[in-house]
């Protein structure tokens, strides 16, 4: 188990759709040592998330949760989960503005608009199911981790970019070593 390389916004990859992992597959060595490797990136990188395409795998694996997130000092805890063939279901169109930034979008942060309240669906890294009702800062995160299983990245979520910005001049009280996602 290793820490990865995070790549970063223009890297082709991060654009493209990650594939599906064949639920024969997920028990596999090569499935569990991305899993944990993936965790491992993220806590390194203090992430409150971290998806396989981050590290240069087209996987739709996704892992995010912490107790506390010095990034996000303010939100409640989500607890720590893998994330395997997603499903996003949003409740209904509501959706609410909130702050993110990305480990592939280091120093930068945004509003970006998501649905307030969503169900998710998926297998986690022993091939069990997944599904909650989640809402608030959990669901913004469940949404942004899974948006890089379709190639987007939040940038691309903005809709007032008076509100995009690097991070030391939009909150310049913030550490800068917590200025990434």
């Amino acid at each position: 188990m290793s820490v990865r390389k995070i790549l970063k916004m223009g890297e082709p990859l991060l654009l493209q759709v990650a594939q599906p992992v064949p639920a024969e597959k997920i028990g596999s060595l090569e499935i569990q040592s991305l899993i944990q490797d993936l965790i491992e990136t993220m806590h390194a990188a203090n992430g409150a998330g971290l998806a396989a395409p981050q590290i240069g795998i087209s996987q739709q694996i996704v892992v995010f949760g912490f107790e506390k997130n010095q990034r996000y000092p303010d939100e409640d805890p989500v607890p720590q989960t893998i994330l395997i063939n997603p499903i996003i279901t949003p409740f209904d169109s509501t959706k609410e503005i909130g702050w993110e930034g990305c480990l592939s979008v280091p120093g930068l942060r945004a509003q970006v608009p998501r649905y307030s309240k969503i169900r998710y669906q998926g297998l986690n890294q022993d091939g069990q199911i997944i599904d909650r009702v989640v809402e608030g800062f959990h669901a913004r995160v469940v949404q942004h981790e899974c948006d890089h299983l379709i190639g987007k990245l939040y940038p691309m979520r903005v809709e007032d970019f008076s509100t995009f910005g690097f991070t030391e001049v939009l909150f310049p009280g913030l550490d800068p070593s917590d200025q990434d996602e």
